[in-house]
């Protein structure tokens, strides 16, 4: 949540388009965005890897090339390459609700560290290459853990901590980690499903994938994988970043908000993607994606 000491020094913005609040650290900087009127095709551009946090409103973003044209609600992430710009739309923004948006830029030098020690750490032997940021925009959900830490750090960046600038340092760093994080998870999920014989780890995730609908068999993912127990969760944790069940139980979630966008009903979007009860599906669903699966079903009509 942004603090309330911030929401006063908002309250008489400068410009109504895009108003900027920012605060900087040795090796980053957060910067707040109001706006308060409508407006389109407003160019956003910076020299650093660029993570925007949505947190009230809708813009709708757009490559400059074309490419990509997106709706960018709350709880979702924007994540920009150095000097890759995009237009952007604010079709919802009035002067009594704004749409805000929290934006960290983050050096080439602090990315490069983070990639160092992962691949010292944790290693992609599996797939021949090493952990580096891959330049194109991404688009996800927050989960609740990033969402956590975009909360902790506008606190640590506003507040007069005698520790501050190590604790950004820090902060920054755990950002970036879940950005490879989360680049490399979608490299390997799209890796084994097309080429599920590459190695055992392929194996299992294609099997997991293209059974999400039933129950998870550990036995049968372990076969797949060529891997004693112990093995298979070792792995599967060190290159998902997840316990199988935890990537099963995600994956689900992911399947059943693409089902609601494409006008299932809450009902359909339950069974299909393999929860037993609509109850549990619709807690679990909440939880996961800050609205329950209505609301995310009309947010994407």
């Amino acid at each position: 949540m942004i603090k309330e000491s911030i929401h006063q020094q908002r309250r008489t913005p400068q410009v109504l388009v895009e108003n900027k609040l920012s605060f900087a650290g040795d090796n980053a900087q957060l910067s707040i965005y109001d706006t308060f009127e409508q407006a389109k095709a407003i160019d956003l551009v910076s020299d650093q890897l660029m993570f925007c946090g949505m947190v009230s409103g809708k813009k709708v973003m757009h490559s400059n090339h074309g490419a990509y044209n997106c709706d960018f609600f709350p709880h979702e992430s924007f994540v920009m390459a150095p000097n890759q710009s995009v237009a952007i739309d604010f079709p919802t923004a009035t002067l009594n609700q704004p749409t805000t948006c929290l934006a960290i830029e983050m050096s080439d030098n602090r990315i490069k560290q983070v990639c160092d020690g992962l691949n010292v750490n944790a290693p992609l032997d599996n797939y021949h290459q090493e952990w580096h940021y891959q330049e194109s925009l991404v688009h996800t959900h927050h989960n609740a853990q990033t969402q956590a830490l975009l909360d902790r750090m506008v606190t640590i960046f506003t507040e007069n901590h005698q520790d501050r600038d190590f604790m950004i340092d820090l902060a920054v760093r755990e950002l970036i980690a879940r950005l490879l994080r989360h680049q490399t998870r979608d490299f390997i999920i799209s890796h084994s499903l097309s080429q599920p014989d590459h190695n055992g780890l392929n194996a299992a995730i294609d099997y997991l994938v293209s059974n999400i609908k039933e129950e998870m068999n550990i036995d049968e993912l372990c076969k797949k994988a060529c891997m004693s127990r112990t093995k298979f969760y070792t792995e599967f944790k060190r290159h998902l970043g997840s316990s199988p069940a935890e990537f099963l139980f995600q994956a689900r979630l992911k399947y059943a908000a693409q089902l609601l966008k494409n006008n299932n009903s809450v009902t359909q979007a339950c069974y299909n993607c393999g929860f037993k009860d609509t109850s549990h599906f619709s807690r679990s669903f909440k939880r996961f994606y800050g609205l329950s699966p209505q609301q995310f079903k009309i947010r994407s009509q």
